[in-house]
């Protein structure tokens, strides 16, 4: 997902505790710096600030990142000549997305979906009822109008 020009992340969601991959094919990639670091940090205070060196691929330049739970992701690229990548002096800044525990399931909380017998037997009188209606629109017109000989009988008769 590119959700800046010339930044790519291998999710859809930046989500807090989680690792993603970020691409850079920006100035230092097209310029062919060989040393480039992501410099990056965490809420607006830039809290736990760490820096590490990305690998040139033909990608661009990437590395993955553990993400902390914070509301914010901060970053900025610098190369080996300690320029600098900072989005013209604004930082590159995405929000972090709280996980969705709706899904999560805890040892000590029982868990219900119904009966599996239930779902078996709904699911199998689906089934018939879609077999019968298919039959119904399918032999119905032919029986009606005379038309329901097999096509066997057709050709034994020619």
């Amino acid at each position: 997902m590119e959700l800046m020009k010339n930044i790519f992340f291998n999710t859809d969601k930046l989500i807090e505790n989680s690792t993603v991959k970020i691409s850079y094919t920006g100035r230092f990639f097209q310029d062919g710096s060989t040393d480039v670091f992501i410099h990056y940090g965490f809420g607006l205070n830039w809290d736990n600030v760490n820096e590490i060196q990305m690998e040139r691929t033909e990608l661009g330049f990437q590395a993955e990142i553990n993400l902390e739970s914070s509301e914010t992701f901060n970053f900025c690229f610098r190369n080996g000549n300690n320029e600098w990548d900072n989005n013209n002096g604004q930082n590159y800044i995405f929000n972090l997305e709280k996980p969705q525990n709706e899904l999560i399931v805890l040892d000590d909380e029982p868990v219900s979906l119904g009966s599996p017998r239930k779902l078996r037997k709904s699911y199998l009188w689906s089934k018939k009822i879609r077999l019968a209606v298919y039959k119904l629109i399918t032999y119905l017109p032919k029986i009606i109008s005379g038309n329901y000989k097999k096509k066997n009988n057709i050709k034994n008769e020619i």
